[in-house]
């Protein structure tokens, strides 16, 4: 019988970097995933296609699962995975409960361990980061440090209901905590903080020790607020600090000027609508992300293999016999290379061919298949590749080559053109189409019409045509209300003939251009 397991995996506070190696793996090989409402979504691409997702968020008093009830799922899944699993076969199914934080700590996975144990399913139980180390850390607040305190506890600041009748009742000894001097972590306080202040100050603690409430520890959307004891309930009812939050009470507190790094980052605070390819929105997601930007993707474009491949087969074939083999994009270099190894040729192939790119991002891609380029225009549009190419062979030259251009269905036919013109040979093949996705996803639709987009971003002209008639009408016109940022004139083109001028064009048109066009672009405001 195949071997059924539950995982009990802590995703960490938030930040989806902060998941543990382990975590994450359990995540690619999982059957089942269970997550709640703290544990940032962004991880579910780590699932794999056919795995089933299932929502059981809980916050604060509004559960769309009871606990109890939530048991009963890991259960009955891991029943069902193993009623259904395939007899003789020797593969290990996997349900992951996703918990945010860590499972251990406030996270009542040591009930779901218990109720699992007691009906024979198999877990494992992997640790993550709580929120209560790594918020105050994203805040610049050590909940140690040697000048200070040598000693941290945490506490929930909401207890079992039959606990919270009245301070007698309570099990958390907030005299004793007076009295620790040392760092005080409270989940989950942020209702019962007024209660928390009092019976601390009762305890014997003094009003004036610092205090500070994060809100979203390690989001980009990250809020703290600092006070003291004595201020801290009103100085979080004035900033409108709601759940989820963490509340530090201690000396280190008054180390958050000097130590805050995650909330001085460059684009902290801005939230950032990416329209590209579902396969390449990564590389730009990660670079804002690594900066502070809150990231919501936005795939305007598809990517699909083109439907005869008879032409291109024909052509790829006789890639020995062109003096150049010029490539267009990072898509058509992985697009025309998953071709020539179903076709069983591999990089000697090119032979003596000189291979062009339009610029470093496509460079960078045939660099990963083995290949450097020979030529690399300064500006990576098309005319400026042709004129490259013309410079380093002379008119006369290029008069007698041979080209082949490796590009999407719709490149523009200026390099085409400019080639041809310079009286070269030029086949002009499309080893990939581009279409246009279906609809937007529902949350990018409510968050333009929440105002909740600070700027979007457009790599291309077809990103901002798809865009512009993928929206209704009606955010067709809020969206032309936020700060968009271009790749290159030709995308700029294109947004100004859809009435969205461009806030900011990258001077190098590329990723790394872009996100340094917009960091640049703020730190001047």
């Amino acid at each position: 019988m195949n071997q059924v397991l539950v995982y009990l995996v802590g995703a960490g506070p938030g930040d989806p970097g902060l998941i543990t190696v382990a975590g994450a793996a359990t995540l690619q090989h999982a059957d089942v995933v269970v997550y709640d409402y703290l544990a940032n979504r962004q991880l579910l691409s780590q699932c794999p296609p056919e795995a089933e997702l299932i929502y059981v968020g809980k916050s604060g008093n509004q559960h769309t699962k009871t606990q109890d009830e939530i048991n009963q799922i890991l259960v009955d899944k891991a029943l069902e995975l193993r009623a259904k699993s395939p007899a003789g076969k020797t593969q290990r199914l996997t349900v992951v409960r996703l918990k945010g934080g860590d499972p251990y700590v406030f996270g009542r996975g040591g009930e779901e361990g218990e109720f699992l144990r007691a009906r024979g399913i198999d877990f494992v139980e992997i640790p993550g980061i709580t929120s209560g180390i790594a918020a105050p850390a994203y805040a610049g607040i050590p909940v140690t440090h040697r000048d200070f305190t040598s000693t941290i506890t945490l506490i929930t600041g909401h207890e079992k209901e039959s606990t919270e009748a009245s301070e007698t009742d309570s099990r958390v000894n907030y005299e004793a905590l007076a009295k620790l001097n040392g760092t005080l972590v409270f989940y989950m306080g942020v209702k019962g903080l007024p209660t928390i202040v009092e019976r601390l100050v009762a305890g014997g603690l003094d009003p004036a020790t610092p205090a500070a409430v994060i809100r979203w520890g390690t989001h980009p959307h990250q809020q703290t607020v600092t006070g003291t004891l004595a201020s801290i309930v009103e100085v979080v009812r004035n900033a409108g600090i709601t759940a989820p939050a963490i509340t530090v009470i201690g000396k280190v507190v008054s180390l958050r000027d000097t130590l805050n790094w995650f909330e001085r980052q460059p684009l902290f605070g801005q939230r950032i609508l990416v329209t590209r390819t579902r396969q390449q929105s990564s590389e730009l997601t990660a670079q804002l992300a690594a900066l502070g930007a809150q990231v919501i993707e936005a795939p305007t474009i598809a990517l699909e293999e083109p439907d005869d491949w008879t032409e291109i087969d024909r052509s790829l074939q006789q890639i020995p016999a062109y003096d150049w083999v010029v490539f267009t994009s990072a898509n058509g270099v992985r697009a025309a290379w998953r071709r020539l190894r179903e076709l069983t040729f591999d990089t000697r192939h090119f032979g003596a061919s000189n291979i062009a790119a339009i610029g470093p991002a496509t460079a960078e891609a045939l660099e990963e298949i083995g290949i450097v380029p020979d030529v690399i225009p300064e500006k990576f549009v098309g005319e400026e590749l042709a004129a490259a190419i013309k410079t380093r062979l002379g008119d006369e030259e290029v008069r007698h080559k041979r080209f082949l251009l490796l590009r999407a269905d719709i490149a523009r036919p200026a390099l085409r053109e400019a080639l041809e013109k310079l009286g070269a040979t030029v086949d002009d093949l499309a080893v990939y189409h581009t279409v246009k996705p279906v609809a937007l996803p529902e949350d990018v639709l409510t968050a333009i019409r929440d105002g909740q987009i600070d700027w979007i971003t457009f790599t291309s002209a077809s990103t901002a045509v798809n865009l512009h008639e993928m929206l209704p009408a009606d955010l067709r016109e809020t969206a032309g209300k936020i700060s968009r940022l271009s790749i290159g004139p030709i995308t700029t083109t294109a947004l100004k003939e859809l009435g969205w001028p461009p806030t900011v064009e990258a001077d190098a048109h590329d990723i790394p251009g872009m996100v340094e066009a917009l960091v640049e672009h703020i730190g001047k405001k």
